[in-house]
């Protein structure tokens, strides 16, 4: 099932460009990823499919509702981790995610037990009554993701979930991103500029300049790409290159 829908969407800024005329969609329970360099265009799509900012033109479908009729409807099924943290600092994190179960109405009888299962899922149970603001930016980013995932979003957003990261904390975040749709029966969209990170993705939709140059799984991308390319500089390169085919002759 096609859970995310986007059809030639155009958003301009002050006759500036930013996403031009893009189609894609995004299957239930799978990892998409928007894999391009910074201005690409990626955080303004994330920002028209949230409903925080409004196309130019072009039509965008969470769940089957339109993200530009039906804003409060597409809010009920996503969640969103920003590249900026969002967490109250002075709260401990038991309430920080106790405050966003209220924010979206999970029913009381609910809130502890799922605020419990989250936080064991970002393995983050033990530190629950520490204040955020002693917690690293690595734990900050896996309480996010947590306090997407209490209202059960069927899609949750990851914008740049591993900016500022030593490569530890960005490991570890991936491990939990990569388990999402098994266990929490979620669809990950999320934007990335490390095509290392892009690889855990199902599919991949590149993007530079506001267009999408090409989409498809990690495994097609590298194909279409081809392989590494070296090139070697010498002081003779014909008597190189005699030496070099030597090398390889059966």
């Amino acid at each position: 099932m096609k859970i995310i829908k986007v059809e030639d969407l155009v958003k301009k800024f002050d006759g500036i460009t930013a996403v031009d005329k893009i189609s894609f969609d995004v299957e239930e329970r799978t990892i998409f990823g928007f894999l391009g360099p910074n201005g690409a265009g990626k955080t303004t799509t994330i920002s028209i499919l949230c409903t925080l900012i409004a196309p130019t033109s072009g039509k965008a479908f969470i769940s089957d509702y339109d993200c530009f009729k039906n804003p409060s409807e597409v809010r009920k099924q996503i969640g969103i981790v920003f590249q900026d943290t969002t967490l109250d600092k002075d709260l401990t994190a038991y309430e920080n995610l106790v405050f966003h179960a209220y924010l979206y109405k999970v029913p009381k009888s609910e809130i502890r037990q799922r605020v419990d299962d989250v936080l064991k899922f970002v393995e983050l149970y033990d530190r629950k009554d520490d204040l955020v603001k002693k917690y690293s930016g690595g734990m900050k980013r896996r309480l996010e993701v947590a306090r997407g995932l209490i209202h059960k979003p069927r899609v949750l957003f990851l914008d740049e979930p591993t900016l500022g990261l030593d490569p530890q904390s960005r490991a570890n975040l991936w491990e939990f991103i990569t388990e999402l749709p098994k266990k929490h029966n979620v669809t990950v969209f999320m934007t990335t500029h490390y095509m290392e990170e892009a690889e855990v993705c199902d599919k991949i939709a590149i993007i530079d300049h506001g267009k999408i140059i090409s989409i498809g799984s990690p495994e097609e991308l590298k194909t279409i790409v081809g392989g590494d390319v070296v090139l070697i500089e010498t002081t003779d390169n014909r008597i190189s290159k005699t030496q070099i085919e030597g090398l390889f002759k059966p």
